[in-house]
């Protein structure tokens, strides 16, 4: 009977189709990575040494928004205009209407009248700044303190004082370099 008649694909003409197959599954990806890197993580760097021994300089973070609010012992990237013009990574120590005060004689932090237990910090705190404690953080404000509280410009200092929660860029999740120390960041509370 009647054989049906497919025609023959040219071999130049696969090949186009197979580069543009890949192009397109390139750029459907690429479309998919920047939608996630732009509304859902970042990657933020630290600069200098205010967060050893926890996070060092040039250390890269995943950081996000998403999920639950930055909570007391979380890492965050702080994007409040300040004299370094520049985000930084600090440690929230305080939520609003939390009160807060530092005994810097014997280097303690107290939040609500109880001492923190920070293991996390290079030394204690003895560096104090212009802030007057006790203070209580203004409600959606955080009160944040870096690791290395003998080198580190923080909420100490009135110049960057409280910080508007809206001013919280998002929390660290990962470290993601270098890639001998990358792992989850825990909350330390």
């Amino acid at each position: 009977m009647f054989e049906e008649y497919i025609p023959k694909e040219e071999p130049g003409r696969a090949v186009i189709r197979d580069v543009f197959d890949w192009v397109e599954s390139a750029m459907l990806a690429l479309v998919c990575l920047v939608m996630v890197f732009t509304f859902f993580v970042r990657i933020a760097g630290v600069e200098g040494s205010s967060m050893l021994p926890t996070l060092v300089d040039s250390d890269r973070l995943l950081i996000t928004r998403l999920g639950k609010p930055a909570l007391q012992g979380d890492i965050v990237v702080i994007t409040k205009p300040n004299r370094r013009n520049e985000p930084l990574v600090k440690r929230v120590i305080a939520h609003g209407g939390q009160s807060i005060d530092i005994n810097f004689e014997n280097g303690e932090v107290i939040v609500d009248g109880n001492v923190l237990r920070e293991k996390y910090i290079a030394d204690q705190t003895r560096l104090s700044y212009d802030m007057k404690f006790p203070l209580v953080v203004p409600e959606g404000h955080v009160f944040v303190m870096g690791d290395n509280r003998n080198d580190s410009w923080d909420s100490r200092d009135s110049s960057l004082g409280t910080v508007d929660s809206r001013h919280i860029l998002g929390k660290a999740l990962y470290r993601v370099a270098p890639y001998r120390d990358r792992g989850t960041l825990k909350s330390i509370s």
